[in-house]
């Protein structure tokens, strides 16, 4: 059973930054894909970014292109989650989620597997 810890939530003010972490176990990670998706309040969970650990391949929500960077360690079966310039509106519960399938969309929510239990970021104005 594969299972994802998240970390790295917190609470930080507008300009800065964060780095999240999600460590996975239970599975062969390097066939899988892993993403970080996003609900706010009253809001929809949504596509943030993306890892496919056989290629290296990354994809990214418009809203976060050149602002957040996807990365993985093979070693570790840990993918990392690198915010900058965080505004108020990247407010959220972050989730970590793993897709098993090769030929699922990467930014499709409901192509997803697997899911961690989600951690905070609150970003202050």
């Amino acid at each position: 059973q594969v299972q994802l810890v998240e970390s790295g939530g917190g609470l930080v003010q507008a300009g800065g930054s964060l780095r999240l972490s999600c460590e996975a176990s239970g599975g062969t990670f390097s066939t899988y894909v892993m993403g970080w998706f996003r609900q706010a309040p009253g809001k929809e969970r949504e596509f943030v970014a993306a890892f496919r650990w056989s290629a290296g391949s990354t994809y990214y929500a418009d809203s976060v292109n050149g602002r957040f960077t996807i990365s993985g360690d093979n070693a570790k079966n840990t993918v990392f989650l690198q915010m900058n310039s965080l505004t108020p509106e990247d407010t959220a519960v972050y989730y970590c989620a793993v897709q098993t399938s090769p030929w699922d969309n990467p930014r499709r929510r409901d192509d997803y597997d697997y899911w961690g239990q989600g951690t905070l970021v609150t970003v202050s104005s």
